[in-house]
């Protein structure tokens, strides 16, 4: 079984836990095991606010980009999640920064990613401009999951 959705989302704080609790409720209601659900939801949350805070365009740049893209594809034993925006893009210090500290106010989300999914990219959209990061995890099931992959 495959479920997959795309939300094309406004670049507010507000923003962020709806994307969240749409992909809690999906995974919940396919049967998905509640830790990697929770794994996959703290991840999606990192790269939300980073879309939010990071996102759009500056006005030198052609105007501001008021939304966001989030994609999610349940797939057999896989989740994978992109995270699309319009921003100015990752240089290559932002795509593969240091560890924060752990009780930093900023600066931990794309490390946070990287140690909660199996998979991580980090990138731009290719001519278009803007940031991408897409993650996967192996999904594990409950027992007597609705829709566990056969």
């Amino acid at each position: 079984m495959s479920i997959w959705w795309s939300l094309h989302l406004r670049r507010e704080a507000a923003s962020v836990p709806l994307a969240r609790r749409l992909l809690l409720g999906t995974m919940e209601t396919a049967g998905v095991d509640p830790d990697v659900s929770y794994d996959l939801s703290v991840a999606l949350s990192e790269a939300c606010a980073n879309a939010v805070e990071h996102g759009g365009r500056s006005a030198a740049h052609g105007g501001c980009s008021e939304a966001y893209r989030v994609t999610a594809y349940l797939d057999g034993e896989k989740c994978r999640i992109e995270v699309a925006d319009s921003g100015p893009g990752f240089t290559a210090e932002r795509a593969a920064p240091a560890p924060a500290h752990a009780d930093a106010e900023a600066g931990r989300g794309l490390y946070l990613i990287r140690e909660l999914a199996d998979h991580v990219h980090i990138g731009n959209e290719p001519g278009l401009g803007g940031a991408v990061v897409s993650f996967d995890k192996i999904l594990k099931w409950r027992k007597g999951a609705p829709l566990m992959a056969v």
